[in-house]
Formats: structure tokens, C-alpha cells, sequence
């Protein structure tokens, strides 16, 4: 099963059965920004999306580049 995370050079999130569920809970952890009116996930600079431990190279989908 997949699990997602975000990580910050200085706070690791969670990890989370869901991308939705991971951005949602990633502002807790200073991560980013989750805008609920248009579903899009605004990452702060230095913060990295991790796939079963895996770094994702570019924004997946739902999140804003």
C-alpha cells in the first residue's frame, strides 16, 4: 500500500494512507498550505513529498508547482 509523507529540512510529517489525507495535515508541520475551496496543496520552499520513503522529483497532481 502506498503511504505519503511531507518532510521539512527541520519536521518529518506522518505517514498517511492518502495524498489528500498527507496535504490536509501538513500545515500542521509548517509544510505548506492546503487551500480547502479549490483542493490544491501550496508546499513551502524546501518541503518534499516522500512516497514509501521515495522522493517525488515533481509536484504530483493536486498539488500546485
Amino acid at each position: 500500500m502506498t503511504q505519503y509523507r511531507f518532510v521539512t529540512p527541520h519536521r518529518t510529517g506522518k505517514w498517511y494512507p492518502d495524498l489528500l489525507t498527507a496535504q490536509q495535515q501538513a500545515f500542521a508541520i509548517g509544510a505548506g498550505f492546503y487551500d480547502q475551496r479549490s483542493g490544491l496543496f501550496y508546499p513551502y520552499k524546501d518541503t518534499r513529498l516522500e512516497i514509501d520513503g521515495a522522493l517525488v522529483n515533481g509536484p504530483p497532481e493536486g498539488i500546485a508547482a
